[in-house]
């Protein structure tokens, strides 16, 4: 059994799985180890969209992922910082990879500061866990 609640994803307009190639490849991009329930997310699914229950929730594709890192000027404003989603507003969520294990935290995207960041879950898997219960 893995270690995501995938009752969450089925809620979620999914993708096709990221081939394994395709993670090991960003994450050699990123010069990080995702935590083994963020590579089991893309194991099943690049990427997810939709309602999870109490938050919408924006889960970005390896592509995305890769864009968004520059795009949203993370190393100039957040250096740490591995954005992977959004609510599909104003906030984004990521991983504080200052921390081990990678904390996930929620940040709005203006102004991208650490000050701003609220810690929302200890794990990728407890993040899913903690959009269902937002109201």
């Amino acid at each position: 059994m893995g270690l995501l609640n995938r009752d969450i994803l089925m809620k979620l307009d999914t993708g096709e799985p990221a081939s394994s190639q395709l993670i090991q490849k960003a994450q050699t991009y990123l010069s990080v180890q995702f935590p083994p329930d963020y590579v089991e997310f893309f194991a099943l699914t690049d990427g997810a969209e939709g309602d999870a229950g109490g938050q919408y929730l924006q889960l970005w594709s390896l592509e995305q992922l890769l864009e968004s890192q520059t795009a949203c000027g993370v190393a100039e404003f957040a250096p740490g910082l591995l954005l992977f989603g959004s609510d599909g507003g104003g906030e984004a969520f990521g991983f504080d990879c200052r921390s081990t294990p990678w904390m996930v935290v929620q940040i709005p995207f203006v102004p991208l500061d650490w000050k701003e960041a609220r810690i929302v879950a200890d794990l990728f898997s407890a993040f899913l866990e903690w959009t269902t219960t937002v109201a």
